[in-house]
């Protein structure tokens, strides 16, 4: 008896290789993109807390959420969220009016 010698329901077979189809994902299905939900908590700190780390954090994390986006309408509204609270944080911690110093008369 042979070593070599084949079973017919072998999966070795090359006439029996079938090739890999993915199954197609609704777009709302889709697991949700954690880098542009990071982004979008990020920014909202940064803008209602005035935390200059954090908007910089969330300018950061949507640009890598729009270099990974999937779903172009679902992502590009968030990713844009994320984007305009980073950017109005950065603003508001920059060019905004300082805390009032108090003065004693």
């Amino acid at each position: 008896m042979s070593s070599h010698a084949q079973q017919p329901n072998d999966p070795r077979l090359p006439s029996a290789a079938r090739p890999y189809k993915a199954r197609v994902v609704a777009p709302q299905d889709l697991p949700i993109d954690y880098s542009g939900f990071i982004a979008v908590i990020f920014g909202v700190f940064g803008a209602m807390f005035r935390y200059k780390l954090c908007s910089w954090l969330a300018i950061i994390f949507s640009a890598q959420a729009l270099a990974n986006m999937r779903n172009f309408e679902n992502d590009f509204k968030q990713i844009s969220m994320a984007m305009m609270f980073g950017i109005m944080g950065l603003v508001t911690n920059y060019l905004g009016m300082g805390p009032k110093a108090s003065t004693k008369r």
